[in-house]
Formats: C-alpha cells, sequence, structure tokens
C-alpha cells in the first residue's frame, strides 16, 4: 500500500515493547491489519488523551529499509477523535463462530 488510507486506531500503554514511548498506538480490529502492527503517529495527540481513546487517522504502510512494516502518520496530519460507537462503524465486527 503506497497510497494513504484512513483507518482507526486506539492507544494503549507499551508495557516492555522496546520502545521509549510509554503510550503507543495500534490498529483496531476489523479492519484487515495486524493489531501487533505499531502506529507512527502524532505523540501530542497520544498524550493528550486518555489511553484507549480511538481516533480516525490517515496512515501510509511503510517499513525502514527492509525492517518490520508499520503504519505511519505525519505528526501534524488532522485525526478525529471518536466515540466507540464512531469506531464500530469503521470497522468489520468480528466472525462468532
Amino acid at each position: 500500500m503506497s497510497h494513504c488510507q484512513n483507518i482507526v486506531i486506539e492507544t494503549y500503554f507499551n508495557v516492555g515493547g522496546g520502545s521509549s514511548k510509554s503510550v503507543r498506538a495500534r490498529p483496531v480490529l476489523g479492519q484487515n491489519l495486524d493489531v501487533a502492527m505499531n502506529v507512527e503517529c502524532s505523540s501530542k495527540m497520544r498524550m493528550n488523551y486518555p489511553v484507549g481513546t480511538r481516533f480516525l487517522i490517515a496512515t501510509k504502510l511503510t517499513n525502514r529499509e527492509g525492517g518490520a512494516d508499520f503504519l505511519y502518520s505525519h505528526y501534524n496530519s488532522r485525526y478525529k477523535v471518536l466515540t466507540n460507537k464512531d469506531a464500530d462503524e469503521f470497522v468489520i465486527p468480528p466472525l462468532i463462530t
């Protein structure tokens, strides 16, 4: 994916993840993305809202010279804070078997 895609992310506490950032972001389930994938985005956005807040952001899938894939959103990009109900409209609910 070399184009921007709007996705829903959520913040979480980074515990032993190899990053110095205490609050990280990841895609929410139901978007055909690995929820363990990191999202590089605005630290102000992550830190100015409670952990667990969901956002709609524009991202690009990228990697650093052969490293693991991650999603990138410029630190100055616009974002929208979502309620859980709003976020659910953007994701596909998991199948119950």
